[in-house]
């Protein structure tokens, strides 16, 4: 039964083919601002090396402690993977407070579903699984965004009971409750 867990090395050859998925769909372009875009571009070369995947664990875990230094404009931020068993279908990260670009476009929370494990729900079950340790980081509501023309994000933020609040610079913004 899939589960989001913390970043483990226990999922490398999954997690490695569904960066290649993701690279198919040009993730790894300059313009994809994403996580996945970025950490593609930053790890993609090296990321087959085992001691490389498990400093990129580490290096995840470590961006939710108050210690961890991190880029400017950058935030307290909980990765979390959905797995089931050593399969990575995707991943999450709950950003513990908004910067202002934050606010207007990115929100609390994010997610990407790799491409042969969507439209299966998998994306409605990590964003409802992840209300919880929102709520239990203070967060409710939660802002979670998407652009205006991705209908699958909208409808699985709907479904976790998310409420429109407006539309900005391209992106929904929705308010969704954590409690």
């Amino acid at each position: 039964m899939p589960e989001l867990i913390a970043p483990n090395v226990r999922v490398h050859t999954s997690f490695l083919q569904a960066m290649d998925e993701f690279r198919a769909e040009g993730r790894a372009a300059t313009a994809d601002t994403s996580m996945i875009g970025r950490e593609i571009r930053t790890y993609g070369d090296t990321w087959d090396d085992p001691l490389v995947f498990a400093r990129y664990c580490s290096e995840l875990i470590a961006g939710a402690r108050p210690d961890t230094p991190r880029l400017e404009g950058w935030v307290l931020s909980t990765t979390l993977w959905y797995v089931d068993g050593e399969k990575y279908l995707g991943r999450l990260a709950i950003r513990h407070t908004l910067t202002p670009t934050l606010l207007e476009i990115g929100g609390h929370i994010g997610y990407d579903v790799r491409r042969t494990a969507r439209r299966r729900g998998h994306a409605t079950a990590m964003l409802r699984d992840a209300l919880p340790e929102t709520h239990a980081l203070g967060i409710d509501p939660a802002l979670v965004t998407c652009d205006t023309d991705n209908v699958g994000s909208r409808k699985v933020i709907e479904a976790c009971g998310g409420v429109l609040e407006d539309q900005r610079q391209g992106k929904l913004r929705y308010w969704v409750p954590t409690a």
